[in-house]
C-alpha cells in the first residue's frame, strides 16, 4: 500500500462507475487530469509538492489507475462529462484546471460541452491539436498541428495495443516518451501505471483520442492559460507553440532537454513544474 492509497476517495459518475482521486493540501483547487492510460499517482510530485499552499487533486480518470473499469464510455465527450460531474461532486469553483496530454483534449470537451463553468484557469501540458494527419495539408500545417499518425497509421497502433503482444508494445512505446537521462526504474513504474487501463479499452480511447480536432475550439478559450511542452517530446514543440499562439494572452513555457523536456517533464523535472504551477496559479507569473 503506498501513502496514497490511504488518501484515496471515491465518486460515482451519472452512469455508475466509481472514480477514484487522491487529495491534498488546501487553498485555491488545482485539479490534475493525467494522460492517456496515465494515472493519477504520477501527479505525485505535484500532489505532495503544491500542497503547502493549494488544494491539489487529482483524478483516475474511468477505466486507468484505480478507477473501476466498464467495458464502456471510453470516448472524450465521456470523460469531460465524468470532469465536469465530479467538480459538481465536490463543489469546486475557480478551478485551474490541468491537463496533461490526453487530458488537454478532456478539458477541450468540457469547454466544448459545459463552457468554462467552474473553471478559472488552464494549464495545459503537452497535446496537439490535431493528432490525425490530413493529406491535403502542408508540412508546416502538419507540424503546427501536431499531427503524427495517419488513419492507417492509427489503427495499426491501435490493434497493437489490443493485441496478444498489447504489453510489450506499451513498454516500448512509454519508453520512448522519456529523455535518455531518465531513471530506469520511474519508466517502469510509469509502464506499470499503464498497464492498469486494460488494453482493449486503451486501444478504444487511443483510437478516439486521435480522430478528434481542437483547431476550432482553441482560439475560442477565453481563460488565463499556460502552455507547457518539451523540447524532446513526443508531442512537436511547434504544435504546442501554435496553440499558445491561439489563445489570447497565454503564456508558454518550453522545457529542454537537459531540463527534462520530455513528455513526462513534470516528472523528470517536478521543482521547475511545480514553480511554474503555483505562480501561474497564484498569479504571481
Amino acid at each position: 500500500m503506498t501513502e496514497f492509497d490511504t488518501l484515496r476517495k471515491f465518486f460515482t459518475t451519472s452512469d455508475g462507475v466509481g472514480l477514484s482521486y487522491i487529495e491534498k493540501g488546501s487553498g485555491p483547487a488545482i485539479v490534475l487530469v493525467h494522460g492517456w492510460s496515465q494515472c493519477a499517482e504520477e501527479f505525485k510530485y505535484q500532489l505532495s509538492g503544491l500542497k503547502q499552499s493549494h488544494r491539489v487533486i487529482a483524478i483516475d480518470l474511468r477505466g486507468h489507475g484505480q478507477s473501476e473499469k466498464p467495458d464502456y464510455g471510453y470516448k472524450i465527450p465521456r470523460l469531460a462529462q465524468d470532469l465536469f460531474e465530479f467538480l459538481g461532486y465536490l463543489d469546486l469553483q475557480d478551478v485551474a484546471l490541468l491537463g496533461h496530454s490526453l487530458g488537454c483534449s478532456v478539458i477541450w470537451s468540457y469547454l466544448d460541452l459545459f463552457g468554462p463553468r467552474r473553471i478559472a484557469k488552464l494549464i495545459l501540458v503537452d497535446e496537439p491539436s490535431c493528432l490525425v494527419v490530413n493529406p491535403v495539408w502542408s508540412k508546416e500545417k502538419i507540424a503546427a498541428m501536431g499531427a503524427g499518425f495517419t488513419p492507417d497509421m492509427a489503427f495499426e497502433i491501435a490493434n497493437s495495443i489490443a493485441g496478444a503482444e498489447g504489453v510489450n508494445f506499451t513498454k516500448s512505446m512509454i519508453a520512448s516518451m522519456f529523455t535518455e537521462a531518465c531513471d530506469q526504474s520511474v519508466i517502469d513504474w510509469v509502464i506499470d501505471c499503464n498497464l492498469q487501463f486494460p488494453r482493449k479499452h486503451a486501444a478504444t480511447l487511443l483510437l478516439n483520442n486521435i480522430f478528434q480536432g481542437w483547431q476550432d475550439l482553441i482560439p475560442r478559450v477565453n481563460l488565463p492559460t499556460l502552455v507547457i511542452g518539451g523540447e524532446v517530446s513526443v508531442t512537436p514543440v511547434e504544435a504546442v507553440r501554435w496553440i499558445a499562439d491561439q489563445i489570447n494572452g497565454s503564456q508558454l513555457e518550453i522545457f529542454d532537454k537537459d531540463s527534462g523536456g520530455s513528455h513526462f517533464m513534470f516528472l523528470e523535472n517536478p521543482g521547475r513544474f511545480n514553480f511554474l504551477i503555483s505562480g501561474f496559479v497564484k498569479g504571481d507569473r
